[in-house]
């Protein structure tokens, strides 16, 4: 039994030492940390590629067979707001971009027409100088074309033989009333000047020659009078136009037609009178529209008393068209982004936060266009850089979206043949 027992004693002793030099081991050498395997990524649900308007909770394939993008929980928040379709700038940007605002009022829209027109003689005012007897012209007064001639004044002297034989008739009648009116008859048929047949009748001296005086004040356009030349009946020896009054024919765009009317007023500049303008007022509008360039010719009536106005001078037509007295919501043209089919404002909610917003535009008139639903007076848009903040948030939700639908390649394993193995 005492052998037994030391043997106890012994055996105890030495576990007490191995148990005591295990713990002062773990005390001099701390335990190293077991490696952790990260957990994969869960995806929160699953969006279609080409249109992100249309999430699944669980893998899906769109129309044409592409997989729907995953979204994971980092990306919700940006998901998020692309869906609310805001756009967010820093301070920094909106400095740099040079983003301008302008609150949507109502404004009296006046849609001007500009348009190029062309001075005309009034057709109404040309007159023909054409004899109605056979005759030889003894005497030339005006002899120039583009001379200015006064109403009543004698532009050539005639020999006719028919002249002489009614004159001779007359004479021959004598006492007989009815000779002698049809006499005087032959001679007003052929629109000999009244004065000319009254100081015939007065005297009863043949009158050898017969002036042909001019109808009107105004220029002569054409002279073909020549001295000593014989004319025939219905010859037009002198067309002379009357100045006092001009037409502006202007080339109205198809698209401007529908604001044009008659009475208009217009306002015309010419580059001979750079610091007038001369008004006149719209009379007629051709039936017909030019095939080739699409627009339409209206004539304006303007009066040149001075004569001014040469015929085919061109000058710079203004048409002022308003939209019937009635404000109506507008904004700048600059502030309207075109889609083709669609239009869009983005509206500045401030801290640099812009919201695009589809609006339903109407006539546009000097750089403001009437917004017929979309926005409210009082709203801020904006009216510069626009085009550069639509075009950045349309390249950010292109990148975001083929980043999201496409794995990053992974990194080309190292080529160490070019640079010996270091």
């Amino acid at each position: 039994m005492n052998r037994i027992a030391t043997l106890l004693a012994v055996a105890l002793a030495m576990t007490g030492t191995g148990l005591a030099g295990y713990w002062m081991g773990r005390r001099a050498t701390p335990p190293q940390p077991t490696p952790s395997i990260a957990a994969p990524r869960q995806p929160l649900f699953y969006r279609n590629p080409m249109n992100p308007q249309v999430t699944s909770p669980i893998p899906a394939k769109d129309e044409m067979g592409m997989d729907y993008v995953s979204v994971f929980s980092d990306e919700a928040l940006s998901s998020a707001t692309a869906a609310s379709g805001t756009v967010s700038l820093g301070p920094e940007k909106v400095q740099r971009l040079g983003v301008r605002s302008e609150p949507v009022r109502r404004r009296t829209l006046v849609h001007v027409i500009r348009a190029l027109g062309a001075v005309e003689i009034d057709e109404r005012r040309i007159h023909a100088v054409a004899p109605r007897f056979e005759g030889w012209i003894e005497r030339l007064d005006v002899s120039t074309s583009g001379q200015a001639v006064r109403q009543g004044q004698v532009l050539l002297e005639a020999y006719s033989p028919e002249l002489v034989s009614a004159q001779e008739e007359y004479r021959i009648a004598g006492a007989n009333p009815s000779l002698r009116e049809s006499a005087l008859q032959r001679l007003r048929n052929w629109s000999v000047p009244e004065p000319w047949l009254r100081r015939f009748e007065a005297s009863g001296e043949i009158q050898r020659r017969v002036p042909f005086t001019s109808p009107a004040n105004g220029i002569v356009l054409d002279k073909n009078a020549l001295q000593g030349m014989r004319f025939m009946p219905g010859d037009a020896l002198f067309r002379i136009a009357d100045l006092s009054t001009v037409w502006v024919i202007a080339s109205i765009f198809e698209q401007d037609l529908a604001q044009v009317r008659i009475g208009q007023t217009a306002r015309i500049g010419f580059n001979a009178y750079p610091e007038r303008r001369f008004e006149g007022r719209v009379s007629y509008i051709y039936p017909t529209v030019t095939d080739a360039v699409r627009t339409a010719r209206v004539r304006i009536e303007l009066t040149n008393p001075k004569q001014l106005l040469k015929p085919a001078m061109y000058g710079d037509v203004e048409l002022q068209a308003n939209s019937g007295g009635e404000p109506v919501l507008a904004v700048p043209d600059s502030a309207v982004l075109d889609r083709g089919t669609r239009q869009w404002v983005l509206v500045r909610l401030g801290a640099g936060t812009c919201l695009p917003r589809p609006v339903t535009t109407g006539q546009r008139a000097e750089g403001y266009t009437e917004i017929r639903d979309g926005l409210a007076e009082g709203e801020e848009v904006v009216t510069h850089a626009n085009f550069l903040i639509d075009s950045e948030s349309n390249l950010r939700a292109a990148i975001g979206g083929f980043s999201s639908g496409q794995a990053s390649p992974a990194p080309a394993a190292p080529d160490h043949s070019m640079h010996g193995g270091h």
